[in-house]
């Protein structure tokens, strides 16, 4: 009898430990940001709309963002090379990485280098669409991904 208990307290520890890291790891430590009127991109700040995004302090990849802007704002400003989006929460569902990876790849999407080392080793990397839609992450910088 002791045995029974002493399994279903542990299973019991197990399962309220897991949903603690599953919590801290997808939710806890995201803040959302809206409202973001331009961002800098390289020299350049640029004006958006409906901007929705998420960030976090405990990492600098965690930046994610969607929102519009016009694409002639980006003319003439140097194109980020070996762009690859980082996965957002599946709560954050703006932000779809294999579409936008898939689209890069096919050249549907420009990929614009906004910020080289924006923290230590990471660049701010923005994908722009023909049609104005935008997203930007921040991605280890090319020193950092060998």
């Amino acid at each position: 009898m002791n045995g029974k208990i002493l399994i279903s307290g542990f299973a019991a520890f197990v399962a309220i430990f897991a949903a603690g890291l599953y919590y801290a790891l997808v939710y806890a430590y995201y803040e959302k940001v809206n409202d973001v009127p331009e961002i800098m991109v390289q020299d350049r700040t640029i004006a958006v709309t409906n901007y929705e995004g998420i960030d976090a302090t405990s990492s600098g990849l965690k930046l994610r963002g969607c929102f519009g802007v016009t694409p002639a704002d980006f003319e003439g400003l140097a194109q980020g090379l070996n762009a690859i989006p980082l996965s957002a929460p599946k709560w954050f569902e703006c932000f779809d990485v294999k579409a936008i990876q898939t689209d890069l790849d096919a050249g549907r999407a420009v990929a614009y280098l906004a910020a080289e080392n924006e923290k230590d080793g990471i660049d701010r990397v923005i994908a722009v669409y023909p049609d104005g839609r935008a997203y930007q992450w921040r991605q280890l910088n090319e020193k950092y991904q060998e």
